[in-house]
């Protein structure tokens, strides 16, 4: 059995092959308010009940989840987009990426994406993982896939995106992230997953 962590460092449960219970820390909904609806998110406030039997409020985004695409050029390239990103109010680096439609399956999402964005279109699909992005107060669930054997057909993007797309090697990306030049987590997870599978194939 594992132990619970008691607030000592030495006593932090390390995981191991063993499923571990977290029914202890879970919170109870009470009560849920949506105060915003919108095109791509909702708002809400939730009371909830806090394991010690107290209450709280929690305000949640709920997002319909998105789709980020590491799309692998037949010369070993990774294709990036540069765009505008408002929240940050800086041009971010990322891999393709886009929200899913609600009820849409996230496979034909990043399909979408990839060709909207880039005008690339791929013969193998490979889903890498999901992922939350901001588990403290968003339900945003990212799907990453892998996408090669690429095509170059034609890039469709809406009416409100403007963007720029990069092919770079694997030094160029490397160099770009310890230039600071990349900032989006989901971007990161990707390009790290990348350059581990290139050192586990032997690529410099």
């Amino acid at each position: 059995m594992f132990s619970v962590y008691s607030g000592s460092r030495s006593d932090i449960p390390s995981g191991g092959g063993e499923k571990l219970s977290h029914d202890h820390l879970i919170e109870k909904t009470l009560s849920s308010k949506t105060i915003y609806e919108g095109k791509v998110i909702d708002l809400t406030v939730q009371t909830v009940q806090l394991p010690n039997g107290k209450e709280a409020l929690r305000e949640v985004v709920l997002h319909p989840g998105a789709v980020t695409v590491l799309a692998i050029t037949d010369e070993d390239k990774i294709l990036l987009v540069s765009q505008f990103r408002k929240p940050t109010e800086r041009v971010l680096i990322e891999t393709p990426a886009g929200k899913l439609e609600r009820g849409e399956n996230p496979l034909e999402s990043a399909k979408r994406e990839l060709e909207e964005e880039t005008g690339y279109v791929a013969k193998e699909w490979k889903h890498l993982a999901s992922f939350y992005t901001s588990p403290g107060f968003a339900d945003e669930l990212m799907h990453a896939y892998v996408a090669t054997g690429l095509t170059l057909t034609k890039q469709n993007l809406d009416d409100d995106e403007f963007l720029d797309v990069l092919a770079v090697t694997a030094d160029e990306v490397q160099q770009m992230i310890a230039d600071g030049q990349i900032y989006d987590a989901k971007t990161l997870a990707c390009v790290y997953w990348w350059l581990r599978e290139r050192a586990l194939q032997g690529k410099a």
